[in-house]
């Protein structure tokens, strides 16, 4: 079977029709980073060939419909036999004829049909493994995601509140009932095209647990194996997403017992022995930096350059114990303070810290807590005039970077960012480094002045900010501050 490049049909001979029963179901990923044809090694296809793999409901087949340099798609293509889909349901015993059984939007709409196939015929690639481009793996590239039949319970309002928070543009066209008949209305399938900057894996698992949930069924029984796999696919991303609840409930079928044990896997950051671990390690950290006071020396620094911009609307990104919040909460001149973190645990603390139970009504308007990833587009970091970043970069890992500047620099956008990391320069400064060659086991890297610089301003010049930098501690004529700070502003 040949095919179509332009149109993504189907080109066949008379005697390889396809029989009428057959309908098809399609999905495109398309990148443009070159060299864009290690989107076969990527997949582990060769954009020379067409793979074909037979499934209970029909067969699906992969395929390159362009494979050159500066650009390639791949095309999952899955053709579903409804006939005989209700035959095989038949001879189980597990429905009766019913015309429904033949006549319905499975053929042709994407859902856990398509989940499957993907899970399938893209398995390997889900894991992030890819042992001729390994580190082509590990980076976030720039992908389009194609998916002509979407069926969305919920409307676009749905469909962008799970993929624009993990940080995609979204295009939706609706699907009208009929074309000759406009009159009719919308349908409730969508045309959807995801724009983003992500890990092929991250992107398949997305696509992998969110098709099923837009659409709100499943075409098999869902029990404990079912939410032990949406731990698995989307356990990275899941905690963190604002629509956790909405996923987890759709996913398992509203299967309350399971979506709630999912839920509190996912929200439980971390087992109290964990949590004991993770404590001694902050410990350990400002034992290095209590002779000289730099945690406060931060804070004072930090709440300086907020004050001498005059920003009144603040969100702390990483808040942790809520130390900032607390110095900002003094400050007649702040009216809003907003403190975001992925632990509930450390949210907790800063409640208590802030005396969040004995606050006035007025008071307490002035102050928030959420819970949120910082990787995820999330509408509510829009709207404030300064941002910060204290000591959180270096907790993440380097690829995922990009995922945290889209979201600040690109979606929250405030006027002000500022971002506080150790300077790794300085270190020989200090006698004993618990964490070894960093000061926090759970640092990920720790960069020099120039490396810091070099993020810096690439971050600025591609999102319209002028940056400055200043030094926090004792400036050190050989090795610069224990603390670099970067202040961005348009």
């Amino acid at each position: 079977m040949l095919w179509n490049s332009r149109s993504l049909l189907p080109i066949v001979g008379h005697d390889e029709m396809p029989s009428i029963r057959r309908f098809t179901m399609l999905l495109t990923i398309t990148t443009e980073h070159a060299p864009a044809t290690d989107l076969g090694f990527l997949l582990h296809k060769h954009p020379d060939n067409v793979r074909t793999v037979s499934f209970p409901f029909g067969d699906a087949h992969v395929f390159f419909p362009e494979a050159e340099v500066e650009r390639c798609t791949a095309a999952l293509l899955v053709e579903i036999d409804p006939v005989g889909l209700v035959r095989r349901r038949g001879r189980k015993g597990q429905e009766s004829f019913t015309l429904a059984g033949y006549v319905n939007d499975r053929p042709f709409a994407a859902s856990s049909f398509l989940s499957v196939v993907i899970g399938k015929m893209f398995g390997t690639a889900m894991t992030g493994r890819c042992d001729q481009r390994p580190e082509l793996a590990a980076t976030p590239l720039g992908f389009t995601v194609e998916v002509p039949v979407v069926p969305v319970r919920g409307g676009e309002p749905v469909l962008r509140s799970l993929f624009e928070p993990l940080g995609y543009e979204v295009e939706a066209t609706p699907v009208p009932l009929d074309e000759a008949f406009p009159a009719w209305g919308a349908s409730r399938y969508w045309s959807v095209r995801l724009t983003g900057v992500v890990r092929l894996a991250e992107l398949l698992s997305h696509l992998y647990v969110l098709l099923p949930v837009l659409d709100d069924d499943k075409h098999y029984w869902v029990g404990e194996d079912e939410a032990r796999k949406l731990l698995d696919k989307a356990g990275d991303w899941l905690g963190a997403h604002p629509e956790r609840e909405l996923i987890s409930r759709r996913y398992l079928k509203h299967r309350r017992s399971l979506a709630d044990d999912v839920l509190a896997r996912l929200t439980d950051d971390a087992p109290d022995d964990q949590s004991s671990v993770d404590e001694e390690r902050d410990l350990e950290e400002a034992q290095v930096e209590e002779r000289i006071s730099l945690n406060q020396r931060r804070l004072d620094a930090v709440t300086a350059a907020i004050v001498d911009t005059g920003a009144s609307r603040v969100l702390d990104l990483g808040c942790g114990e809520g130390r900032l919040l607390a110095q900002l909460q003094k400050i007649p001149q702040i009216a809003q303070v907003t403190g975001a973190d992925v632990s509930t645990r450390a949210l907790d603390r800063a409640a208590d810290r802030l005396h969040l139970d004995e606050l006035s009504d007025r008071q307490r308007d002035r102050v928030a807590l959420i819970q949120a990833g910082l990787t995820y587009r999330d509408a509510r970091f829009a709207g404030f005039d300064a941002a910060t970043l204290i000591e959180v970069i270096e907790h993440l890992d380097e690829p995922r970077l990009a995922a945290l500047e889209q979201v600040v620099f690109a979606h929250a956008a405030p006027a002000m960012v500022i971002v506080t990391t150790p300077n790794r320069e300085h270190n020989i400064r200090f006698a004993s480094l618990p964490a070894g060659e960093f000061r926090h086991r759970d640092h990920r890297f720790e960069w020099t002045r120039a490396e810091f610089a070099q993020w810096a301003e690439r971050v600025a010049s591609i999102h319209g900010y002028k940056v400055r930098f200043a030094p926090i501690g004792d400036d050190d004529a050989e090795v610069g501050p224990p603390t670099q700070m970067a202040v961005f502003s348009r």
